[in-house]
């Protein structure tokens, strides 16, 4: 029952699409982690992420992508696809272009479940994760100007705590700036991606023990 199961689980769950508003505050954040940091007053700039959920013979797996090296910011890093809105754009809108321009994920190609939780970067946006469902491996070429790579993991690797952990970079002498991490083989997801993951995690999942979580599990 596992990908039904999921599918579900997801939909009753996420925040439903209608409800987005890019006003709203973030339910989540790179200052989670450091309550002592200076969180500055700011307007945020709303962006939106793509989190692909993929139907495989060996159960769910998720997109994500490499960020191209020579990119001015967050260069190599793993990421969800996704930028920053366009005028007159939802989150969705978003998300389903982004993905579009930067990994040709056709949009026809993606049922739309819902929204992950809000996340406000360190670096002033504020991101909202739309969650897709793909019912079959999609077809998909890198946009070499922003995405090195493109690859998949496993969904019950991401759900499963015990692939998460703290990390942290020591930013001056004694100051520490901590961060989820999940590295997966020779991936180091980490940061927002990782951030958003967790909080995808406690969304559909609470404080629950592993054996509900394995009711989704395949």
């Amino acid at each position: 029952m596992s990908l039904s199961s999921l599918k579900a689980r997801l939909r009753e769950r996420l925040r439903p699409v209608a409800d987005w508003d890019g006003a709203a505050p973030a339910l989540r954040s790179d200052f989670d982690l450091n309550p002592s940091a200076t969180r500055p007053e700011r307007t945020l700039r709303p962006a939106a992420v793509l989190i692909a959920v993929v139907e495989t013979a060996d159960g769910a797996s998720v997109v994500l992508t490499r960020r191209a090296d020579t990119l001015n910011s967050h260069g190599g890093q793993i990421a969800f696809p996704g930028g920053r809105l366009e005028p007159g754009e939802t989150a969705v809108d978003a998300a389903l272009r982004e993905a579009m321009e930067e990994v040709a994920l056709d949009p026809a190609s993606v049922e739309v479940l819902g929204l992950g939780e809000t996340y406000e970067t360190g670096t002033g946006f504020l991101v909202t994760p739309v969650v897709g469902w793909l019912d079959r491996a999609p077809l998909l070429t890198a946009d070499p100007g922003e995405v090195a790579d493109i690859f998949e993991v496993p969904w019950d690797f991401l759900m499963d705590v015990a692939n998460h952990r703290r990390d942290w970079l020591e930013l001056e002498p004694g100051e520490r700036r901590w961060f989820w991490a999940m590295p997966w083989r020779d991936r180091y997801i980490w940061g927002v991606t990782a951030g958003i993951v967790r909080g995808l995690r406690t969304r559909l999942y609470g404080e629950a023990d592993e054996a509900v979580v394995a009711e989704d599990a395949a």
